[in-house]
């Protein structure tokens, strides 16, 4: 299994949270108000590059609009091989947390 840093997996939580509606900035917005920090564009487009390269999300022009100066946004979604990753890391930070059942913090 190719390990993902706590930022790649976060954007591509954001990329499955934000579906058809997740381009770079939308990706940015979604993650600085969950996490509490303004995340840069650059700190966003990096880890989707990687991510897209090993496989796990695949992007296209979504239409151009008016507000953007007739560009279209690239829109990212998530492969079937980022799904699997994704399950993966999900499975592993259960089995993790399962050995501190009713922990808190207060």
């Amino acid at each position: 299994m190719k390990l993902l840093s706590q930022r790649e997996e976060h954007v591509m939580l954001a990329i499955w949270a934000l579906k058809e509606g997740a381009y770079l900035v939308a990706i940015k917005k979604y993650l600085s108000n969950i996490l509490g920090k303004n995340w840069t564009l650059a700190a966003i487009h990096t880890p989707l590059r990687r991510l897209e390269d090993l496989g796990y999300l695949e992007s296209f022009l979504g239409e151009a609009t008016a507000v953007r100066g007739g560009r279209a946004k690239r829109i990212y979604r998530i492969t079937k091989s980022g799904l699997e990753i994704l399950t993966e890391y999900k499975k592993i930070t259960e089995a993790l947390w399962a050995n501190f059942p009713g922990f808190s913090l207060g």
